[in-house]
C-alpha cells in the first residue's frame, strides 16, 4: 500500500511549502481539480523541481463525450503526470476511447475510474444513480477493467470485493483516510489504515490529517510506519 499525500491548500505557495515539508519521503502527491485550474502546469513543473522522484497524481476526474474525453487524456502526457482518472460513469464507450487513444504511448500513467464518490451516502448516491453504492462501484469497476483501464478510485470498503470481481492487480485507490481517527469533515465513507490494509487496498490518500497537522512530516512518516 503506498500513500498519496492531497495538496488541497488554498495557494500554490503553502501547497509547495508542504512539498518541501515531506520532499525526503517516497510518496505520491495528489494534484486536485481546485488545484490545477489555479496552478495549471507550473504547479506540477514546481513539484518536480523540488523532489524529481515524486509521483504525480492529477485528479481532475474527466466525464464529457468519448472523444473530449480521449483529447484531454492525451493532453495529459505532456504533463509529466503519473496517474489521473476518469469518471466511470461516463461510460464503457468513453473509457475504451481514453485507453485506445493513450496506445501508441510507450509509456503512459496509470488511468483509474471513479465509482462512486466518498462524499456520498446511501440515499444521494440513490437518488443520482438509481442503485445503492456497493452494487454501482462493483458494476463500474468491471466497466473499467473490461474497457482496459488500471484500477478505480473508490471507497475502502468496496476494494476487497472490487478485486475479487476484476482482478488482484486491479489498482484501488481510496480518498477519505483518516489515519488515526481524524474527523470525517465532509466525507461520508471514511476509514483508517487498518481498513485499507483488510480491503487491499493500493494506494490511500490523506489531506487535512497531514496538511493540518503542526508537523506535517511527522504525521508522514507515522503513516509510513503503518504502512
Amino acid at each position: 500500500m503506498q500513500l498519496c499525500v492531497a495538496l488541497d491548500l488554498s495557494s500554490m505557495e503553502e501547497n509547495l511549502a508542504l512539498v518541501e515539508k515531506i520532499k525526503a519521503y517516497p510518496i505520491w502527491l495528489k494534484v486536485g481539480l481546485r488545484s490545477y485550474i489555479r496552478d495549471g502546469k507550473p504547479f506540477i513543473d514546481a513539484i518536480k523541481a523540488i523532489n524529481p522522484e515524486f509521483k504525480i497524481f492529477l485528479d481532475l476526474k474527466l466525464y464529457d463525450i468519448p472523444n473530449t474525453m480521449a483529447d484531454a487524456a492525451e493532453s495529459i502526457m505532456s504533463l509529466g503526470v503519473d496517474m489521473f482518472n476518469v469518471h466511470a460513469s461516463a461510460g464503457r464507450k468513453a473509457m475504451h476511447e481514453v485507453m485506445k487513444r493513450l496506445e501508441p504511448y510507450e509509456k503512459r500513467p496509470l488511468v483509474l475510474a471513479v465509482t462512486a464518490l466518498t462524499s456520498f451516502d446511501e440515499n444521494e448516491f440513490g437518488h443520482v444513480y438509481g442503485e445503492g453504492i456497493a452494487a454501482k462501484a462493483d458494476r463500474f469497476a468491471r466497466d473499467a477493467h473490461e474497457s482496459g483501464l488500471d484500477g478505480v478510485v473508490c471507497s475502502a470498503y468496496e476494494s476487497a470485493s472490487i478485486k475479487s470481481l476484476t482482478a488482484e492487480n486491479f489498482v484501488t485507490l481510496t480518498p477519505g483516510i483518516r489515519p488515526f481517527g481524524e474527523d470525517a469533515g465532509d466525507q461520508e465513507r471514511v476509514a483508517t489504515i487498518d481498513v485499507a490494509h483488510n480491503e487491499k487496498v493500493d494506494f490511500i490518500v490523506v489531506g487535512r490529517p497531514i496538511y493540518k497537522a503542526p508537523n506535517p512530516a511527522e504525521v508522514v512518516e507515522r503513516i509510513l510506519e503503518r504502512l
